[in-house]
C-alpha cells in the first residue's frame, strides 16, 4: 500500500470452545486489510478441516492487498474468484477423504481496500456467520443470514419473538461445502473514520440479543469490548463455539502483522 492508503484494521480477536461443545469448529483470519469468521459444519474433525481450508485458502489473498497493485474494479472478482477456490478446494479434500464427506462452512469476511478519501469494505457471505457495523450510536447487521429461519422471517411466515424458538433456527440454506453452485452476498460499503466492525460465528450471535451486541460493541477499548461479548456469551450457557473479531478503521497508523490464524487452525488470543 502506499502510504497515503496506509490505513488498515486495528483487531481484536478470540476464538474459544463453548461451554457444551468437545473441540472448535470455528476459525479466524486476521490482517490489517482482510478479516474473516468461518465456522465449520460436518462433525468434529470436517468442520474444523472445512474452516481451516476456508481461511488458508482466502489468506492468499493478503499478497495481493499489501503490494496495492489491484485495481478496485477488480474487488469483486477476486474476491468472487476466491469463494469458487475455497469450494473447489473443499470438494477436492472431501473426496480424497471419505471420512470428511459433507462437511462445510460459513464464512463472512471484509476487506478494506481504497484510497485515503475513498475507502471502502467488501462484504463476502455464505451462511450464518455475521457481520455488524457500529457508526456513532446506530448498530447495523450487515449480513444477512442464510438460514431456513431467515427465509420464513422475510416471507413473514413467522415473527421475530417465534424465531428463538423455531426448530429449524440452526439450518443453513447455504454454505461452502464443494458442491457448488452458490449465490454469495458481496456487498461494497463506504467506510467512515470511526466506524467498528464486529465478525462473528452464531456461537455469539445465536445467544446475544442486538441491545447485548451493541452495548458490547460501544466499549472504547477494544480488548474490554471483546471480553464483554464473549463474557455475556458464556453466561447465556455458551452452547457453541464463540469466535469474535472487532475491528476499528485505523487511519493513523497501520502495523503490518503477519496473517494470524485463529480457533481450528491456531487457538490463540490476538489484539494488535
Amino acid at each position: 500500500m502506499t502510504e497515503k492508503d496506509a490505513a488498515g484494521f486495528a483487531i481484536a480477536a478470540r476464538s474459544v470452545v463453548g461451554l457444551v461443545r468437545s473441540g472448535n469448529e470455528d476459525s479466524a483470519l486476521l490482517h490489517p486489510y482482510l478479516v474473516a469468521v468461518a465456522d465449520g459444519m460436518g462433525g468434529h474433525a470436517g468442520g474444523e478441516v472445512a474452516s481451516s481450508l476456508a481461511v488458508k485458502t482466502l489468506a492468499e489473498l493478503a499478497p495481493v492487498l499489501e503490494d496495492g497493485e489491484i485495481d478496485n474494479d477488480s474487488i469483486e472478482d477476486l474476491l468472487l474468484s476466491t469463494l469458487q477456490d475455497i469450494d473447489l478446494e473443499i470438494g477436492r479434500v472431501a473426496s480424497a477423504n471419505p471420512g470428511l464427506t459433507g462437511m462445510g462452512t460459513t464464512l463472512s469476511a471484509l476487506m478494506l481496500y481504497g484510497g485515503e478519501s475513498d475507502k471502502k469494505v467488501a462484504l463476502l457471505h455464505v451462511g450464518d456467520s455475521r457481520c455488524y457495523r457500529l457508526r456513532g450510536n446506530t448498530l447495523t447487521q450487515m449480513s444477512h443470514d442464510h438460514t431456513v429461519l431467515q427465509e420464513l422471517l422475510d416471507q413473514g411466515s413467522i415473527s421475530s419473538e417465534e424465531a428463538h424458538e423455531h426448530p429449524q433456527r440452526a439450518f443453513l440454506t447455504q454454505a461452502l461445502m464443494g458442491e457448488g453452485p452458490l449465490s454469495p452476498v458481496l456487498m461494497i460499503h463506504q467506510v467512515n473514520p470511526k466506524d467498528r466492525f464486529l465478525l462473528c460465528s452464531d456461537g455469539l450471535s445465536g445467544v446475544l440479543s442486538e441491545k447485548e451486541i451493541k452495548t458490547g460493541m460501544k466499549i472504547r477499548d477494544r480488548d474490554e469490548a471483546l471480553t464483554f461479548l464473549v463474557n455475556a456469551a458464556y453466561s447465556a450457557g455458551a452452547p457453541d463455539n464463540v469466535t469474535v473479531i472487532l475491528a476499528d478503521i485505523d487511519r493513523e497508523k497501520i502495523e503490518n502483522f503477519p496473517i494470524t490464524f485463529l480457533g481450528a487452525v491456531n487457538d490463540e488470543e490476538v489484539d494488535r
